[in-house]
């Protein structure tokens, strides 16, 4: 290089705001807010209150409420973040084979997560009663799968691998009998999704019989990852803004609509991951993707989104802290001197709030010292 040649920039894509501050706000959900809105359900005397906390209950089987959302959702936004960080690799000089070790390492050190959370204090002595299935061995298998098509596929090629796989999916629980109860049975106990996990999970599965995070399950839910990557390929296109949020409300309108539509033969069902429930949430994630990008990233209302944003980038922090820091001790210690005086049913409402006060003031120091907790 020329001894007065200018020094060559590295142009990189800018972090977006708007993923971290969903990531934030599905975060705020999965770690305790979820929890707090539910138990205002029925003591506010308010109609719109108890409809918005009911909204915070799982339905037993069949069903559609907000709170299915929102684990569907941080596995798509998993899937936004593989463009930024992949591109960012392969931008530094990596090769292919060495992001794909990254990302498996990653899967690895997850999915041991996984196990610590659900079953802690592990006794490795006794690996027929661990419960391998977790929400972090769900995303961080579903991010390596995603990751493989990413750097091999095309965009397009994705798109008709996660549609092939949930098309796939709906037709073995469709068709595919099972020992006992025979083709299409889509109840708890006849579904084959829990007959596969019952015959070749280790471990125990949460319900005996059922576990919404064992084996089977992987394939659709490792869709919304995909789809995801699809949303984080959008922000990444070199068009202008309006033009990715009509990308963005597009791909979810057809995926609301679809998965709706869907639900007239393979009924919406969040613990099944039916494929009409995956084509609801993604559709529901494009949406609120492209809600949050306009607000923070287009019009540029940043400030309000700091309180999400804090959450948002030390999500695993959150949801560790939450199992291993008792919160809601630490709530009764600091604010039962105050709430305590009011009415026995609001203890538990205020409580709540406390223990998710004291978990974002945890959260900000760290943010405070530039501690960002990545695996």
């Amino acid at each position: 290089m020329p001894k007065n040649s200018p020094p060559v920039a590295i142009i990189r894509p800018a972090r977006l705001a708007s993923i971290d501050a969903l990531r934030g706000f599905d975060m705020l959900m999965i770690s305790g807010g979820g929890t707090f809105i539910a138990l205002l359900g029925g003591k506010t005397g308010l109609t719109w209150v108890d409809a918005v906390a009911a909204q915070f209950e799982h339905p037993a089987w069949d069903g559609f409420a907000f709170y299915d959302f929102i684990f569907p959702l941080f596995l798509f936004l998993a899937g936004t973040s593989l463009p930024f960080s992949l591109n960012s690799g392969l931008a530094r000089g990596f090769t292919k084979s060495a992001l794909l070790r990254k990302v498996a390492k990653r899967m690895l050190v997850l999915i041991l997560l996984g196990i610590l959370f659900k079953n802690a204090p592990v006794d490795i002595f006794d690996p027929a009663h661990i419960r391998y299935g977790s929400v972090l061995g769900r995303i961080g298998l579903g991010t390596f799968l995603a990751a493989v098509l990413y750097l091999n596929f095309s965009r397009n090629q994705r798109l008709f691998v996660a549609l092939g796989v949930l098309l796939t999916y709906f037709l073995a629980l469709k068709f595919i009998p099972v020992p006992g109860y025979g083709a299409g049975d889509l109840s708890f106990e006849g579904n084959l999704a829990g007959w596969f996990d019952r015959t070749f999970m280790p471990g125990r599965l949460l319900q005996k019989t059922y576990d919404e995070l064992a084996l089977f399950t992987q394939l659709p839910a490792a869709c919304l990852v995909i789809f995801g990557s699809l949303a984080g390929d959008t922000l990444r296109d070199d068009i202008t803004s309006a033009a990715k949020l009509r990308q963005l409300l597009l791909s979810g309108a057809i995926g609301i609509v679809a998965g709706l539509l869907w639900n007239f033969v393979f009924p919406i069902n969040k613990h099944l991951w039916s494929s009409s429930f995956i084509m609801l949430t993604a559709g529901l994630a494009f949406c609120s993707l492209a809600l949050f990008y306009w607000i923070i990233d287009v019009l540029g209302f940043v400030r309000w989104s700091f309180f999400f944003r804090v959450i948002g980038m030390n999500s695993l922090v959150m949801y560790l802290a939450n199992r291993f820091i008792d919160f809601g001790e630490t709530s009764r210690l600091l604010f039962s001197g105050i709430y305590g005086h009011l009415a026995a049913d609001w203890h538990g409402v205020f409580n709540a709030l406390g223990g998710l006060l004291v978990a974002w003031l945890f959260l900000y120091f760290l943010w405070r010292k530039k501690v960002f907790v990545k695996v």
